[in-house]
This record gives structure tokens, sequence and C-alpha cells, in this order.
């Protein structure tokens, strides 16, 4: 079974990926931030390195979602390739940071690519607000991320309420996160888990 984690920058996808690879005993993917070599000098000058970025993202979970289909576990992902094309290219694409040119040649490869593979069994929504999201990012303080604007988390807010809302076929379960703390509330996690629990193996689970 696949499930991933999708929320903006700051939502806390990461740790509630690895809490709940705990709590279940499921297998954690995490995305590749720490180790990106693009993604420095991309929030340093947005327009020059998206579609580098981009691309080494796209590569990236690909070769996770590969991993995952051939998997009989339980894979938890933190952040998945729809939401990183969907959400983030088109976000580019929109505030003029990717060519026309560079944007058709990164969506015919996407297309390419899910020919291939299928979209996660589950898709567990962080739903934040813009002042949680900049408290967020500001307290785990990467150096790189305090340059992030409001305009460009808001268009991303916009376009993860879009994706999911109208354009998403896939099974969804929506967190609302803004007054959660499920890092250091143990009821706010029990509240989370009740939720999937009830998605994954309640009786009237689809």
């Amino acid at each position: 079974m696949h499930i991933g984690i999708a929320g903006n920058i700051g939502c806390g996808k990461t740790t509630l990926t690895r809490m709940l690879a705990s709590h279940y005993g499921w297998i954690p993917k995490y995305e590749s931030v720490t180790y990106n070599p693009y993604l420095e000098d991309y929030y340093k000058d947005i327009p020059r390195w998206s579609f580098n970025l981009e691309v080494y993202f796209l590569e990236q979970r690909f070769r996770d979602v590969l991993e995952i289909s051939r998997s009989k576990d339980v894979i938890i992902q933190d952040r998945t390739l729809l939401e990183g094309v969907y959400i983030f290219v088109a976000n580019n694409y929109a505030m003029g940071n990717l060519s026309e040119r560079d944007y058709t040649t990164y969506m015919n490869l996407f297309r390419a690519m899910m020919s291939l593979v299928k979209e996660p069994d589950l898709l567990i929504y962080l739903r934040c607000g813009i002042p949680h999201l900049v408290s967020q990012i500001q307290k785990r303080g990467r150096d790189y991320e305090q340059s992030i604007s409001i305009d460009y988390l808001t268009g991303l807010n916009e376009r993860y309420e879009k994706f999911i809302g109208e354009d998403y076929k896939g099974r969804v379960l929506t967190i609302e996160a803004d007054n959660l703390d499920f890092e250091n509330r143990p009821e706010d996690f029990e509240l989370i888990t009740e939720k999937i629990d009830a998605e994954l193996y309640g009786l009237f689970s689809k």
C-alpha cells in the first residue's frame, strides 16, 4: 500500500511521516531536501534554477514511486510525485519562473512516467493557513527557506486547494492542521491516527 503525505512548505509532512511510520510500523520514504544539489541556488534565484530543480525532484520522486510500486510493504511517502507537478511546477510556470519550452518538455516527461505508475492508495492532506506555515518555516530555521515570500506560499496554497478539491481523483483524507501540534501533544496525534484508522480500517471505509 502507498500512502502519501501532502501539504505546503512547513505544514509538518516530514514530522508526520516519521511519526506515522513509527506508530503503524510502515516504511517511510522521505523527499530529497538535505542532499538536493539545486535547492539553495533555487531560493537565491528561482527563475534561473526552476527547471533544474523540478527535473531533479521529478527524477527522484519517480524513482521512489517505482520502488514503492514493487514493494509489498505499506510505504508512507513525504510529498508525492503528483503534487510536485501539479502544485510546485504549475506554480513556477504561472509565476513566469519556467518558460513555455521548459514547461512543455517537463510535462511531456511527466506524462511518459505516469504511464508506468499509479496514484497513492491514500493521500493525507495537511491543510494549513499562511500564518501557521510562516511560523513553522521560521521555527525550523533553514537558511535557504527564509527568503520564501508570502506570495509564493499563497500561490502554492491556492493550488493545493484546487488540486485536492477539484482535480485529484484519488482517495484523500484532509487534516485541518493549523491548531494541531501533533509532535508535542499526544492527543493531537491520536486525533490524526483515529481518522486514518477510520479511513483504512473502519466499518464504512471504501
